[in-house]
């Protein structure tokens, strides 16, 4: 990819969203660059006895800057004995710009240090060391890796999830899947619970995440909903085997799909299932799945079976409120999350290590999380 670009195609992407960049990310990189130059500046590293010393680092001075991406609180660093203000400071709009490129490209890149480096050098116009690099994104890691561990208290409905970015291990090129739960707290508010990178969906994996959330103090749930993948079901059952489980309405119609006769009979699947699904109550819903599984049982026994041994999987929801049943019976809430990260991604066709992978999400969920604090209401909980 063309630097020049690949930085111009990030940016468009960061314009088109409209949601606001995560603030503490671009303090961390921005007062580490500043720290960069204030080094440059003094000839010398700390504590470092030089001749070419030309002055001494003085502390901090606090400073608010305020952009299109919120207020940034910057911790401007002072010298003694010679002159000294980062650049950055000084180009205004243009800092801007080349801050979030520089972000941008640190984790579509995959946080590699020679591309960093580069980029920080083009930003603040002097070389910049590997472990100078190395230094800046250890920062970052001490804002995300504590709000991955932060506790999570009552959640009534967890959404779990998992898709997959492209990952270079031992010279070759493999998948990674990423491994999301989302939730409704007892406020009603859309809560991004946790987040992990793992070689497969394979139960081992599941089952540390899904551990690792109730670690944190998750507890209250009312129910849990995912698709049926076996790693995940098995994961499922043995961290929180007392919790109720609705699969997925919509993998339930696309996995029926795959037992139609004729390719014009999918839509009639679909179709019936969703009759199913929008009953009334239970009672009418299993009325409607017995005339289904009979029916079916004469023109498409495999179908029919299919039916009988599944769909009832799909109907956990139906004790529940109806007003909160359509937000609850589905896991679209985090598909949409996983297309808004594949938007994001995308400009990187490979990541060069899955804590690059994890760095990247775990920043766009903290942000997606930080804004759902401010909305309204996703679930009226009274009647729940």
């Amino acid at each position: 990819m063309d630097h020049n670009t690949g930085l111009d195609e990030v940016l468009e992407l960061l314009k088109a969203d409209n949601s606001t960049p995560l603030v503490s990310a671009l303090q961390v990189l921005m007062n580490a660059a500043m720290l960069f130059e204030r080094q440059k500046a003094l000839g010398a590293t700390p504590y470092e006895r030089s001749e070419e010393r030309l002055g001494y680092a003085n502390g901090f001075k606090p400073r608010t800057l305020n952009t299109r991406m919120g207020a940034l609180q910057l911790k401007v660093p002072q010298t003694r004995g010679v002159e000294f203000y980062p650049s950055m400071l000084e180009k205004g709009q243009r800092s801007e710009r080349a801050l979030m490129a520089a972000l941008a490209e640190m984790y579509v890149q995959g946080t590699s240090t020679r591309k960093v480096k580069a980029i920080v050098e083009a930003m603040c116009g002097f070389e910049v060391s590997s472990s100078q690099v190395s230094k800046a994104t250890a920062e970052m890691d001490k804002v995300l890796g504590p709000w991955r561990e932060r506790e999570l208290g009552a959640v009534l409905f967890v959404y779990v999830d998992a898709t997959y970015e492209k990952v270079r291990r031992n010279a070759i090129v493999e998948d990674a899947a990423i491994l999301t739960a989302f939730g409704v707290d007892s406020e009603g508010k859309r809560r991004v619970l946790g987040v992990s990178v793992a070689v497969s969906e394979a139960e081992v994996h599941w089952r540390l995440f899904l551990e690792s959330l109730a670690k944190r103090g998750l507890h209250g749930m009312k129910l849990i909903i995912s698709d049926a993948h076996s790693g995940l079901k098995k994961a499922l059952q043995a961290v929180f085997p007392n919790v109720p489980w609705q699969r997925c309405q919509f993998h339930l119609q696309q996995n029926a799909g795959a037992f139609a006769q004729r390719i014009e009979q999918r839509k009639e699947i679909a179709s019936t299932l969703r009759r199913i699904f929008q009953a009334p109550d239970r009672a009418e819903a299993e009325r409607q799945l017995k005339i289904s599984i009979d029916s079916a049982q004469q023109t498409n026994p495999k179908l029919a079976g299919w039916m009988e041994e599944n769909v009832a999987q799909g109907l956990t929801c139906f004790q529940f409120p109806e007003k909160i049943r359509r937000r609850i019976r589905t896991t679209n809430m985090v598909e949409r999350n996983n297309r808004e990260l594949k938007r994001r991604t995308r400009v990187a066709s490979l990541f060069v290590s899955e804590s690059s992978i994890l760095r990247l999400v775990s920043a766009l969920l903290m942000e997606q999380d930080e804004a759902w604090i401010g909305e309204k209401i996703y679930l009226d909980l009274r009647e729940v």
